[in-house]
Formats: structure tokens, sequence, C-alpha cells
């Protein structure tokens, strides 16, 4: 067989970071040939990219949690008959899901209709919930985590560290295969446009970090660093928004820097290439351990000079001093030598560029790279 049936399903209700996923990979394997079946919330299908999850999001605000996870429990068998309704109307060869808590359903439809599924796993929510925000019904949200992963046929978690955590519940090493975030290379290629700053980076070395900024990202060490180096070429950029803009520009008024330092705010998806090209250093200053971020493959794919932790999922795609310079979590101090060493050393980062872009082609961090891995394995499962 060559062209597949896919029927993806997912229950994202928002078009933030997490829908960049879902895009590019049904984009890559449409683009392969493949028939793409959705079931997902319409709530996100309809939407904008950046937009929130509207009324799902306000009804998690407002209602006691053990009810709301009763809610998205009961929202599985809704799914189910969803789920069941697509499979019965377009015969899929697999299901491709992206996991969530509390959503057994796709396994449900899985086993009935024998048809195999792939379940891509990009965090263990069980854990991720319980500790920032807290699970009301416990045993209910650890049973449909360990039971999607258990019983997928096969599992996708992006980085290593995560797949530890499948381990652990005894999910087999031949249904576990660790695929990392990727990029599309039409969008991160070659890029020459630039955007209209308010700020004059002609002649000036700088440094970049791309995201919603928050005050453990740490960032007030970039311009603690800058001040101590006392050099006036140096520029630092925040690509985004968020609440740590504020006090990092009091922070640059403080220290007499506010004429090297600009926060753009939110930058659209489509303009976010032109935006990273303004940039030499490219930060990463704090990951969650078991994440795959992309930003950091962006990064890769347009040769930035990266500042990254030594943690291990990082570790798992940078190596110190070979496509990046990993500064030590464990030691306050080591971010700002390594930025210092950076901002000195210009052969050092054209080297760290140069390897960082080889690495997108090295460990094939391409979403068209990803689709192909998913249809090899829907293939194998459909062949069974």
């Amino acid at each position: 067989m060559n062209a597949l049936k896919i029927l993806y399903h997912h229950r994202i209700a928002s078009k933030d970071g997490q829908y960049v996923h879902i895009e590019e990979i049904i984009n890559s394997l449409t683009k392969q040939g493949h028939d793409i079946v959705m079931v997902a919330p319409e709530v996100a299908e309809g939407s904008d990219f950046g937009s929130s999850g509207g009324w799902v999001d306000d009804l998690k605000a407002k209602l006691p949690g053990f009810v709301y996870e009763l809610l998205e429990f009961a929202y599985a068998f809704y799914d189910f008959f969803k789920l069941a309704a697509a499979i019965i109307k377009h015969k899929p060869d697999v299901i491709y899901e992206r996991y969530n808590l509390f959503l057994p359903s796709g396994i449900w439809a899985s086993k009935l209709f024998k048809v195999p599924l792939i379940l891509e796993v990009n965090a263990p929510l069980y854990q991720e919930r319980k500790k920032f925000n807290g699970i009301s019904l416990d045993a209910l949200a650890k049973w449909t985590q360990q039971y999607c992963w258990n019983q997928a046929d096969i599992t996708l978690p992006v980085t290593n560290v995560l797949a530890d955590s499948l381990r652990e519940v005894n999910v087999p090493e031949h249904r576990i295969d660790v695929i990392a975030n990727g990029i599309n290379l039409d969008s991160f290629g070659e890029v020459t446009a630039a955007p209209n700053l308010p700020i004059n980076l002609a002649g000036k070395l700088v440094i970049g970090f791309v995201g919603f900024c928050r005050e453990w990202h740490g960032l007030d060490r970039v311009l603690d660093t800058m001040a101590a180096m006392n050099n006036p070429n140096l520029v630092f950029i925040v690509i985004g928004d968020g609440p740590a803009i504020e006090p990092l520009k009091q922070q640059a008024q403080a220290l007499g820097l506010s004429d090297q330092m600009h926060a753009t705010g939110l930058v659209s998806r489509a303009d976010m290439p032109k935006y990273l090209n303004t940039i030499e250093i490219a930060l990463q200053p704090d990951v969650v351990a078991y994440a795959s971020p992309l930003k950091m493959i962006e990064y890769l794919a347009m040769g930035k000079v990266i500042l990254a932790p030594n943690s291990p999922n990082i570790k798992e795609l940078l190596t110190h001093e070979d496509n990046a310079l990993l500064f030590d979590i464990e030691t306050p101090a080591s971010f700002g030598e390594g930025l210092a060493k950076l901002c000195e050393d210009a052969t050092l980062r054209e080297q760290l560029a140069i390897r960082a872009a080889e690495t997108i082609t090295e460990k094939k961090l391409t979403w068209d790279s990803n689709a192909e891995r998913i249809v090899a394995h829907a293939k194998r499962l459909y062949e069974q």
C-alpha cells in the first residue's frame, strides 16, 4: 500500500504552541500523499492561531476541580461516538492521537474497531497537572494515563527523558519510538527579510530570547551580564511578551541599558523567521525536564549560536561546544559566564552556528522526516 487514510485525533481546545505540532504533522502527511480525517474539538478547528480555548478555559476557571475533571472524562464518551462515526464512515488504516489526560476514547475505538493506534506523547500530563494545578480525581487521572500509554500500539514520546516515564509504567521498549519535534524548512530555511524595529542593530551583537517571558526564565541575568561587560555594541531582544517584560525594562533602565534592550510583543508564526533572523546568540535559559522545545529546533535551523542548559533532554540534541554552549543548571553563575564567553569569542560563535545548522540534517529534525517515521509505523501495524 502507498497512501494511507489516517484518522487524526486530539482534544486541544486552543491554537497555541501545541497546535504547531498538530498542523505541521498534518501538512507533512498530506504533502506525502496521505488522507487525513480529523476528529477534534470544533473550538480549535474553527479558531485562529494564537487564540485560547475560549469557553473551555472559562469553564475550567469557574468550576471546582473535580467537576471539571468529571466533565473531561465524560467528554471521552461523547468523543468515542464521534470516533466511531468517523471510523465507520471513512474506514481509516490507522488512528494517530495526541495524548491527553482523561481521554481513553481513542483506545476504546481502536480496540472495538480493530484499528491500530499510534499515540504521540508530549508530556506526562498526570504528573504535570498534579504538580502545577493539582488533580482532584487522582486515581482516575493516573489510570487513564497508564491505560492509554499501555494500550497504544506504538507510543511516540518527544524525548528519551519522557520515554523513561513510559518505561516506568511497563510500556515495552518495542512500542516506544522517540521522535523529537521538528522544523518546516520551507519556513525556516534561507530568510533575508528583517522586521522594522525601533532600535538600531547595525554593527551590533544581538542576543535574543523567543517566547512568553516569565520571571523563572531568569532573563535578568542577561542584563546583569551586559552591564558587567559594559559593551555598547550588545543588544538584547525579547521576541514575545509576558509578565516579566516590565520588570526587565525597569532593570534595563536602572542599569543604563534602555537603549540596548527591546521587547517586540507578540509575533505571528509567519513573521517569526524574520525576527529570528535579527539575532545571533539565541537563549534557551530554562526548559521543562521532559520537553523537546520547538524554539530550540528553530534556533538550530537558522544557524543560531545557542546557549542552553545541560539538562538530559537538551543533551539529546545539543552537545557542549559542538552545536551549542551548555551552561550548568546547578551553578547560578554558569549562565552569565557562558553568555559572556559567547559575546567575547567570535570564532566560537562562528563554529557553533555552522554546526547548529548541520544538526537539522544530521538528526533529521524536520516535520517531513517525522511524518515518514509515523507512516512507517502505520504501514507495519496495518500489515500485521
